[in-house]
């Protein structure tokens, strides 16, 4: 089994609705995003996955959120942009991005800060 993982970066803002404390407030933050996927076995060139594909399907999803406050921007209008909802919500498109990909999608990281991270999975 081999594992491929890709990062990507985007700069956005927003409040978490309801939170009782400073982040309640309009804030912002440089997200980092990494996604990996996996596969049974190698292409006839030796390639799992290539990393430009999962690059770009990652960054076709980031760049809606890039230079934006998360809030006005679905499904983050109705749902607090926390980055547990941010994870899922990216797993979800990617999934979608991914179902004819000879690969399976593992995991969706999103971190806030270099020391804060969530990870989502589907078990």
């Amino acid at each position: 089994m081999y594992q491929i993982t890709v990062e990507g970066h985007f700069d956005a803002a927003h409040a978490l609705r309801g939170y009782k404390g400073k982040c309640e407030n309009i804030h912002g933050h440089r997200y980092r995003v990494a996604v990996s996927v996996k596969a049974a076995g190698l292409n006839e060139i030796g390639l799992a996955y290539d990393f430009s594909e999962l690059k770009k399907h990652l960054g076709d999803i980031l760049s809606r959120y890039d230079h934006t406050s998360l809030n006005d921007i679905p499904p983050f209008d109705r749902t607090n942009p926390s980055a547990e909802n941010l994870a899922a919500t990216i797993h979800k498109e990617l999934k979608t991005g991914l179902k004819d990909a000879p690969v399976t999608l593992v995991s969706v990281t999103v971190w806030e800060s270099p020391e804060s991270s969530v990870e989502y999975r589907e078990e």
